[in-house]
């Protein structure tokens, strides 16, 4: 069966990777594209790698316009999807990149994004451990109308604790995470004032203080893993490099937890996930290692100089950390293989 598919605000880093997924995706056909300020040019002029779609032309972000699709993506800015969504029919296929329907609490919601709160719609994780570990996120996916993409720092970090959490190995009151971020996480302007002011590299902490708009989304996905309430301190760092996330995540070890404990969790929690890899005990992920591909991968230590837990998880923030896990969660919502389109992703595709 072929989908017809609709991207709204496909002119921005998001949506340029939703428009290169969709191309590889055999079950998918792309019928609209939506921007803002680039309406009227072609994607080809906004985003010269696409081939696929080149000559196709951006149309105003109307709710009658991407109506008669079968999915349509939202690649927004925080905030605005929220309004357009309620326009759309029921049996729409609708999957948010944005943060507007992430935040289960309503509190937390007003206190990071300071904007009405839409509700929740069923989150994008299919490899979240729920239930204190005994299930995962993919099984409220199946049948979803409404699907809330994660956040990448988000995806990094939940991914990188999540088994720890749930086999009660680590204290979950004392959990740091240092992020590495690649410049198109903070959008196509970022990118280029970046590399235009700092043509031979700079690295820049930013939201710091725990006032990051994640925070309150990674809270809510460890406290899921381990079935009670989990704290966080998260600072990213912006550097100049275009895509990718590196998350440093540390966290004090529980009385009696081992590496061989740590490695068991791990493995049950991801030995038969496709798109997560976690490497053997002394090996460690670079951003390299996930360019343009919808896989984390992971590395694990013990630091037994301070009790500590150790992990690191690399992802693409525009793949695994977007557009990959919008993908996914489409699959699995359609009944669709997990993997479709997803398999061949190749660097190449980026390049022209």
């Amino acid at each position: 069966m072929t989908y017809t598919v609709a991207v709204a605000g496909a002119s921005g880093n998001a949506g340029a990777e939703l428009l290169r997924l969709i191309a590889k995706h055999p079950e998918l056909e792309l019928k609209t594209v939506t921007a803002s300020s680039s309406v009227g040019k072609t994607v080809g002029e906004v985003h010269s790698h696409l081939d696929d779609y080149a000559e196709r032309v951006f149309v105003a972000t109307e709710s009658e316009l991407l109506a008669g699709h079968d999915i349509v993506f939202l690649a927004l800015p925080h905030a605005l999807s929220a309004a357009l969504a309620k326009e759309l029919p029921a049996d729409v296929l609708v999957i948010d990149c944005a943060a507007d329907f992430r935040l289960e609490s309503e509190a937390d919601w007003l206190k990071f994004y300071k904007t009405p709160f839409a509700g929740t719609w069923a989150y994008g994780m299919p490899e979240l451990l729920i239930e204190g570990g005994a299930a995962k996120q993919r099984k409220n996916l199946v049948a979803a109308k409404r699907i809330a993409v994660p956040g990448c720092n988000v995806t990094a970090i939940t991914l990188g604790l999540a088994p720890a959490l749930s086999a009660g190995l680590i204290q979950t009151d004392d959990i740091v995470s240092v992020l590495t971020v690649g410049t198109s996480g903070a959008g196509r302007g970022a990118t280029e004032k970046l590399f235009e002011l700092e043509p031979t590299g700079s690295a820049e902490a930013y939201q710091v203080g725990g006032i990051h708009r994640h925070t309150p989304e990674i809270e809510q996905n460890l406290s899921k893993s381990a079935n009670q309430r989990v704290q966080i301190s998260f600072t990213p760092v912006l550097s100049s490099f275009e895509r990718g996330i590196l998350a440093v995540n540390t966290a004090r070890l529980l009385p009696g937890a081992t590496i061989a404990a740590i490695e068991a969790a791990f493995e049950k929690a991801y030995g038969d996930e496709f798109f997560i890899e976690v490497l053997a005990l002394g090996k460690f992920p670079t951003t390299v290692d996930t360019i343009a591909n919808n896989k984390a991968v992971i590395g694990l230590a013990i630091d037994e100089h301070t009790n500590r837990l150790v992990t690191i998880c690399a992802i693409d923030n525009l793949v695994k950390g977007t557009a990959g896990a919008a993908i996914q969660s489409m699959n699995i919502a359609l009944s669709l293989d997990e993997k479709t389109g997803l398999e061949s992703l190749s660097k190449n595709d980026l390049i022209k």
